[in-house]
């Protein structure tokens, strides 16, 4: 499955927005990522954390990604790790507000 993650620091609400997209549509399986376009992605589920709490998770990445991991959105370990380095990278930088992500699970072809 190739998936999207969209990662939005709202500096005015203070919130941490994540959004997990995927390509559901079985006729796009054969299209190379690159030619995808954003209406290509459905939106699966959005999460929504306090500046406070993300800011507080992000003094260790192990706690960060427990802190992103919620009942309703799980990712798995690699796709979770990255998604933790990701969202300190945005709480590192002054001027990004958002980040993307782009994962792809298909087996490599030989």
């Amino acid at each position: 499955m190739r998936q999207k993650y969209q990662m939005i620091r709202d500096d005015v609400e203070n919130i941490l927005k994540i959004r997990e997209y995927a390509i559901i549509d079985k006729d796009l399986k054969n299209v190379a990522t690159a030619n995808l376009r954003e209406m290509d992605f459905f939106l699966l589920y959005e999460e929504i954390y306090d500046r406070s709490f993300i800011k507080s998770a992000i003094a260790g990445e192990k706690n960060l990604i427990q802190a992103l991991r919620t009942v309703n959105f799980f990712p798995v370990a690699n796709y979770a790790a990255e998604l933790a380095e990701a969202v300190m990278g945005l709480y590192d930088s002054g001027k990004e507000c958002q980040t993307e992500l782009f994962f792809d699970d298909a087996i490599p072809m030989v």
